[in-house]
C-alpha cells in the first residue's frame, strides 16, 4: 500500500511539471549600437498582463527616442533593418494612440537625459515570454530596437521616429552580439563606486 501511494505521488508530481510552461523570466539581454558596441540591458520579466521591460542604456543622444519591439532576432548594423517590422500577430495600425492600434510591439518613448543615460520600466502589453501567439520569444525569437527619433503613436507604419540606432536580440540563451564588444556601462558604473 505504502508503495502505490509513494508511486501515485510521483505520477502527480511528474504531471504538475510537465503542465508547467516554460516561463523565461527574467531574461536580460544586450543592446548595441550600430557600431556593435554595448550601450546596456534591458530586462524582460512576465508580469500578469504582459512583459516588463527594464531598460539601463547610455551614450545616447539626449531627448525622446521611439522603442519597440521588432519581429526578428536579428541584429545586423548598421541599420538594423534586418530585425523586420515591429510585432503585429493581430494587423493593427500601428501607435499607442492611434484608434485602430497598437502593434504589440509599439512601446511609449523613452526620455535619456543631458548624460545620454535612460533608466525607464515600460510594459509589452499582452506579451508574454511563454508559448503563444504574443510570445516574445515565438519562433527564434524577437528583437528589441530603439530609433533616434520620438514616435509620434499615429504614424503609418512606424511613427516617424526615424533611424534604427540600437537594436538588442530577444531570444533564450543568446545575447545580442556574437563577440563581446565593449561595455561603456561598465566603464562608468566602475567611475561611479570610486
Amino acid at each position: 500500500m505504502r508503495r502505490a501511494s509513494m508511486a501515485i505521488l510521483l505520477l502527480f508530481m511528474l504531471i504538475l511539471v510537465g503542465c508547467q510552461e516554460d516561463i523565461q523570466s527574467p531574461l536580460e539581454i544586450d543592446m548595441f549600437n550600430s557600431d556593435g558596441d554595448s550601450i546596456g540591458t534591458a530586462t524582460l520579466s512576465e508580469q500578469a498582463d504582459g512583459v516588463q521591460v527594464k531598460l539601463s542604456l547610455e551614450g545616447l543622444a539626449p531627448g525622446l527616442h521611439g522603442i519597440h519591439v521588432h519581429e526578428f532576432p536579428n541584429c545586423e548594423g548598421p541599420d538594423f533593418k534586418s530585425a523586420g517590422s515591429h510585432l503585429n500577430p493581430e494587423g493593427n495600425q500601428h501607435g499607442l494612440m492611434h484608434p485602430e492600434g497598437a502593434h504589440l510591439g509599439d512601446l511609449p518613448n523613452v526620455e535619456v537625459d543631458a548624460e545620454g543615460m535612460a533608466e525607464a520600466e515600460l510594459m509589452v502589453n499582452g506579451a508574454t515570454l511563454t508559448d503563444g501567439k504574443n510570445s516574445l520569444l515565438k519562433e527564434d525569437g524577437t528583437s528589441l530596437v530603439l530609433h533616434d527619433g520620438q514616435d509620434d503613436g499615429v504614424s503609418q507604419p512606424g511613427g516617424e521616429s526615424g533611424e534604427r540606432i540600437a537594436c538588442g536580440k530577444i531570444q533564450v540563451g543568446q545575447s545580442g552580439g556574437n563577440e563581446s564588444p565593449t561595455d561603456p556601462t561598465k566603464d562608468n558604473k566602475e567611475k561611479e563606486e570610486k
